[in-house]
C-alpha cells in the first residue's frame, strides 16, 4: 500500500488516498491513539460516491472509529468489464420494462464481482492494522449487500457488520448468509425503486447470525435518514469497543 496524498479535513480528521496495487481507496483516523476499524462499502467509483463516503467516515471519526474504502472493480478509474457492463444493462433494461429481473442476469453481475473485491478487501485489511494508529477489531458498513456477507462469513478479523439492503442478492448468497454468525444490522429503505424488497427480507431471514437487527425507513435508495448513522455508531461502539458500557436491551 502507497499513500498519494493527505489532507486535515474541518473537523480536524486527517483523510489520506493511497493505492493498494492498482486499486485506490481512501483512509480517514481522527487521532495518533489505536482505533477501531470500519470498512466502508459503497456500490461504485470512488469519485462519485466520495460526498457520502465521507461524510459517513467523518461521522465514524467523531465516534473514535478509523474508517476506509476501496474503489470496487469495474468502476471508477478501474478498467471496466464488458461482462458487467453487459449484465447491469440487462438488469437495467428489466427493471424500466416493469419486468422480473432474472437469476441469471443477477449471477453475472453480482458473483464474479463480489469473487474479486472480497480478496481485495481482505488484502486491505493486511495493509492497515500494522498500522500504529489502527488497532482493530474491525466492522463493515455498507453496500454491496453480497460482499458485506462473504466478508463476514470468511474474515475472521470482521467483528460485526453493518449490512445496506439495495442490491439484487444471488441465489447462491443466501446458503452463505446461513453461515454468517457476527452481529448484524441491516439498513432498508421501504421505498428503494432499484431494490427488491421481498428479496432483502428474504435474506434478512436467511441469516445465520444469532444477533441481528433490521431497520427499516421509509423513501428512495439515498434517503436513509441521518439518525441512522447514530445507530450505525451505537451498534458498533457495542460490538468493537470492549470497555463499552451500553445500556439495558
Amino acid at each position: 500500500m502507497r499513500f498519494t496524498s493527505e489532507q486535515r479535513l474541518d473537523d480536524g480528521v486527517l483523510e489520506r488516498a493511497f493505492t493498494l496495487g492498482e486499486v485506490p481507496g481512501v483512509l480517514w483516523t481522527a487521532g495518533s491513539a489505536p482505533a477501531p476499524l470500519i470498512l466502508l462499502g459503497h456500490p461504485g467509483g470512488l469519485r462519485g460516491m466520495y460526498p457520502r463516503l465521507a461524510a459517513r467516515a467523518r461521522q465514524c471519526a467523531a465516534e473514535g472509529f478509523a474508517a476506509a474504502t476501496i474503489e470496487l472493480p469495474w468502476a471508477g478509474e478501474r478498467p471496466p468489464s464488458a461482462a458487467a457492463d453487459q449484465a447491469r444493462a440487462d438488469l437495467r433494461r428489466a427493471l424500466e420494462a416493469g419486468e422480473p429481473v432474472d437469476d441469471g442476469t443477477v449471477d453475472r453481475l453480482v458473483l464474479p464481482l463480489v469473487e474479486q473485491a472480497v480478496p481485495e478487501w481482505r488484502a486491505l485489511l493486511d495493509a492497515l492494522l500494522p498500522l500504529p494508529e489502527i488497532s482493530g477489531p474491525v466492522g463493515y458498513s455498507g453496500g454491496v449487500i453480497s460482499i458485506g456477507v462473504r466478508l463476514a462469513v470468511v474474515e475472521p478479523r470482521v467483528r460485526a457488520a453493518v449490512l445496506f439492503a439495495g442490491s439484487f442478492v444471488p441465489r447462491a448468497v443466501f446458503d452463505e448468509a446461513r453461515q454468517v454468525t457476527v452481529p448484524l444490522l441491516v439498513l432498508l429503505q421501504w421505498d428503494d425503486e432499484g431494490n427488491d424488497r421481498r428479496m432483502a427480507l428474504d435474506l434478512f431471514d436467511a441469516l445465520g447470525s444469532a444477533e441481528k437487527t433490521l431497520h427499516a425507513n421509509t423513501g428512495g435508495h439515498t434517503g436513509v435518514p441521518a439518525f441512522e448513522g447514530e445507530s450505525v455508531n451505537r451498534f458498533f461502539a457495542r460490538h468493537l469497543r470492549p470497555d463499552h458500557r451500553g445500556g439495558g436491551r
